[in-house]
């Protein structure tokens, strides 16, 4: 009798292990695994899952080190919350890249980096998602970049609560947002370069209790009054930029121009903030401390549900050559025109 249990258990072994495909460092969904979760929950560290074209209706959590998550096409692999899942993907293993794909309709998150240290976001399309499109919480030493995020109630780019960051944010599009990049209580070689932040309600807030060491560099925000889109809980509009309870940091070679509220909000009071070759211009006031009388002040329209914003504009596919490094490299960041990423956006500036 025992025999014949052993037997039986040797024959169900062999079933579950004959079920799996043979998988190696790449694994490709459907047609090796049908949804993406199934992937990364057999990937081991290193692996990368190729995702074909396909709406894919699941919320993806990462746990494992190393995982290349990539689409093969960024318009066509999506990952669709149906305004009834949270997050589309949560990172919460290190070392994690997600790529050359589209997380939409999310009651909190397209992308959630949660508390990891070597994530790399890339070429993503973040649309219709309720909180933020990319957001990196008590996260390190990643990369942000060429990606778009639009429809988002709260920020469509958002780095929070890291102290020293090492994160570098470069080379987005940010419209139709609330507030197009957010930055809350992180600083410490926090770089945010060369992005367009236009056509949001508020272009880019950044602020902490004490923020240094923050480069703000090479921005165009501009046109930030658009009403088609979600509203903040605080009601802020016609904002470009706000830089708040900080020093030390350097905002150079941006174009503020065209929001109908404050170009640059600054806190009052003794700075030492670098500040230099901005051009900032053509708002309804141009500088503004928070002291300051009188306040432009803008009527703000309702805004819109998230997931009533317009559709996203195509967006470029990642390039077959390697991504550049993730060093910022600064002084290659010139002052922006204001058609930088025109093909990118909806929102002309």
């Amino acid at each position: 009798m025992r025999l014949q249990y052993v037997f039986a258990a040797v024959l169900l072994v062999a079933g579950c292990s004959s079920a799996q495909p043979g998988l190696g460092p790449e694994i490709n969904v459907p047609a090796q695994l049908s949804t993406i979760q199934d992937a990364v929950d057999v990937a081991q560290e290193g692996a990368t899952i190729v995702v074909s074209p396909g709406v894919y209706e699941e919320s993806v959590q990462v746990k494992t080190k190393g995982l290349t998550i990539r689409g093969a096409s960024r318009g066509s692999v999506i990952i669709d919350g149906e305004t009834e899942r949270a997050n589309g993907i949560v990172v919460a293993a290190p070392d994690v890249s997600v790529q050359n794909l589209t997380v939409r309709n999310h009651t909190s998150d397209g992308v959630l980096i949660s508390g990891q240290r070597g994530f790399r976001v890339s070429y993503v399309t973040a649309s219709n998602n309720a909180r933020f499109g990319v957001h990196a919480d008590n996260a390190q030493n990643g990369v942000i970049e060429q990606s778009y995020a639009s429809g988002s109630a709260d920020s469509g780019f958002s780095v929070s609560q890291c102290l020293p960051c090492d994160v570098v944010v470069r080379g987005n599009v940010a419209e139709r947002n609330a507030v197009g990049y957010q930055g809350t209580n992180a600083s410490g070689r926090m770089f945010v370069l060369g992005n367009r932040f236009s056509g949001n309600r508020v272009g880019m807030t950044s602020a902490a209790e004490r923020q240094e060491d923050v480069t703000l560099v090479g921005n165009l925000v501009s046109d930030n009054d658009e009403a088609l889109s979600p509203a903040q809980a605080d009601g802020a509009f016609g904002l470009g930029m706000s830089l708040l309870t900080s020093t030390k940091n350097l905002v150079s070679r941006n174009l503020i121009t065209g929001n109908p509220g404050v170009g640059l909000a600054l806190s009052p009071g003794p700075r030492d903030d670098l500040q230099r070759s901005n051009v900032i211009v053509g708002n309804g006031q141009d500088v503004r401390y928070d002291a300051d009388t009188p306040r432009k002040k803008v009527r703000a329209p309702r805004g819109i549900p998230f997931n009533q914003v317009a559709a996203p504009p195509l967006q470029p596919e990642m390039p077959t050559d390697p991504l550049p490094d993730r060093a910022p490299d600064v002084e290659k960041y010139a002052l922006p025109n204001e058609d930088l990423f025109d093909d990118r956006a909806a929102v002309p500036a």
